[in-house]
């Protein structure tokens, strides 16, 4: 337990060393999304592309929901870490687990269930529509799969350990581009098989890890009698996480109406806006590993009361992350069309992408505040106001201004994604204004 603590020793090197596996498990993670439309983009049609961007978004927005309300996991358990209470620790685990079992089932019958209605309320183009209902149900199909994945790197996040996730996270990266590369390029199976790949590396992950797992050394004695539903524990997880969930599913419900806005304009502004996306999980990694990091480096402190070290990660964070901001704004800017051109050989699609690059270039210059800024809050417990700026962003900003965009901007996607960073900007605001107010016992906690 010592080893894996966030409270005691320099604040920076320890997040740091914690963030760094993070940060790497991220991008195989997101490698690991990106070759599906890589490979697609590649030995498949334009319309293969679009069913993988359009499907991939709900997946992805599903998922999100599940990895983002395992936030209360990750936290709960960091807090127990913090407060020397090893049992505790070991009950929210058990009840986490299922929670999650029962969660992943229902996700399966709804994404199998609805796939037809899903493409149809994403607006899938026409030529693209069977391929994407397809991709849904093929990846919805193996939901419980999916989630016990994302669910076991959050739990050890939340025990310090960032080490664990990254190797579940590269068994499924090379298991997935062996998938890709035999599904698609050698079986021309298209979407459908970047799908049945997508589950089956994922599949092959959770097993070895579960191997990996039993001969880790845990914090804490963890047996089959912690395989219960805790009300207590329950209660806990669902206050902390149900508002990080909420949030994050509206977010992701918003990106969701952007992309059914651009898919009016045709498969070749679809695909490119696919493209770009993938292209966005690899730029926004550092911010988005700092927010992950943050959580459970605060979590454990603020378990401690030590709200002090907590505010002071916070600031380190951000510093260390503007660098990286800016210099992923110089590339994506500049040279987008580059990225762009990596995932796919169709000149249109990928100058489209550049097109909507340049607005993300713009937000990678404001996510290295917003997204340490909502890791801190996590961290704090203060889910609640972590949802409420997450929907301000979405509903009141980023969802009309794409929708006034596509009116006048003549269809170009530069101006629809701006959008993103215009709702940024509002967030760091809001986030600006309640800091005082989640930190005003700092004082109190230094004196005692």
């Amino acid at each position: 337990m010592q080893k894996n603590s966030f409270t005691e020793g320099a604040i920076l090197p320890k997040l740091l060393k914690f963030m760094l596996p993070v940060l790497f498990a991220m991008f195989l993670q997101s490698l690991y999304g990106a070759v599906d439309l890589l490979v697609v983009g590649q030995f498949a049609t334009e319309a293969d592309t679009s069913a993988v961007s359009t499907g991939s978004q709900i997946i992805m927005t599903i998922t999100n929901l599940l990895v983002s309300f395992s936030m209360g996991i990750t936290v709960a358990v960091g807090q127990k870490i913090g407060q020397k209470n090893p049992e505790e620790a070991a009950e929210t685990i058990g009840t986490g687990l299922i929670i999650f079992a029962i969660a992943g089932v229902v996700f399966t019958v709804v994404s199998v269930v609805g796939a037809d209605m899903l493409a149809k309320i994403m607006q899938a183009p026409k030529e693209a529509f069977e391929l994407t209902k397809s991709y849904i149900a093929v990846c919805g199909a193996g939901f419980v799969i999916i989630t016990a994945y994302n669910l076991l790197g959050s739990i050890f996040r939340g025990l310090g350990d960032s080490k664990t996730p990254l190797i579940a996270v590269g068994i499924a990266c090379v298991f997935n581009i062996i998938g890709d590369l035999l599904f698609v390029a050698v079986f021309h199976l298209g979407a459908t098989g970047a799908a049945a790949a997508t589950v089956m590396a994922q599949l092959i992950s959770v097993i070895i890890s579960f191997f990996i797992i039993r001969k880790t050394e845990l914090p804490f004695e963890f047996n089959k009698t912690h395989l219960r539903l805790k009300k207590k524990v329950a209660k806990t997880i669902f206050r902390i996480g149900t508002p990080i969930a909420l949030q994050d599913l509206l977010v992701g419900i918003s990106f969701l109406v952007m992309l059914a806005i651009v898919n009016q304009l045709g498969v070749t502004a679809s695909a490119g806006v696919g493209v770009a996306e993938k292209v966005c999980a690899f730029i926004m990694l550092v911010p988005a590993a700092f927010m992950q990091s943050m959580s459970a480096f605060v979590a454990q402190n603020h378990g401690a009361g030590k709200t002090d070290r907590a505010v002071k990660a916070l600031k380190s964070g951000i510093a260390v992350s503007v660098v990286f901001g800016v210099l992923m704004f110089y590339i994506t800017f500049f040279h987008g069309d580059l990225l762009a051109g990596i995932f796919t050989n169709k000149p249109d699609a990928a100058a489209s992408g550049w097109d909507y690059l340049k607005a993300y270039a713009i937000d990678c210059l404001l996510t290295c505040f917003l997204f340490c800024f909502i890791g801190f809050y996590n961290g704090m417990e203060k889910t609640g106001f972590v949802m409420i700026q997450g929907i301000a962003g979405a509903f009141l900003v980023r969802i009309p201004v794409a929708f006034i965009m596509r009116i006048v901007g003549g269809g170009s996607l530069f101006l629809i994604g701006l959008a993103t960073p215009c709702s940024t900007v509002i967030q760091i605001i809001l986030c600006s204004l309640y800091y005082p107010f989640a930190t005003k016992g700092k004082k109190l906690q230094k004196d005692c």
